[in-house]
């Protein structure tokens, strides 16, 4: 089981999985030039959220396709200066999530009755 554990200071914010630096994963999607953060839905959250995503499921897509969700449900919410969760916290995140097998306006068109 990994663990994940945030810690801000001198302004500046440092994510570890098992001890070692959580790589931003920038080459999926650069969300935020300044680096992680937590605590508000934001691009170092995001950021975040991807990265964390990227690690624990090991699916760069899945991990595009998820990190929004992840971000308002777990990374937004974090208000302090030091946080950790494991593996299965994620999992639990992830698994209240309901996914829906079309685009937004394909729903607001069923939504609306239109085809």
């Amino acid at each position: 089981m990994k663990r994940y554990r945030g810690r801000r200071g001198d302004g500046v914010c440092t994510v570890t999985v098992d001890g070692l630096p959580l790589d931003p994963r920038v080459d999926l999607r650069q969300l935020s030039t300044t680096g992680f953060e937590w605590g508000y839905m934001g691009s170092g959250p995001r950021q975040l959220a991807l990265a964390i995503l990227a690690d624990h499921i090991g699916d760069g897509a899945t991990a595009i396709g998820q990190y929004r969700s992840f971000c308002e449900s777990t990374i937004a919410p974090l208000t302090v200066e030091d946080w950790s969760m494991d593996s299965d916290q994620i999992s639990t995140a992830l698994n209240s999530y309901t996914d829906v097998a079309m685009t937004l306006p394909e729903l607001m068109n069923k939504v609306r009755g239109l085809k």
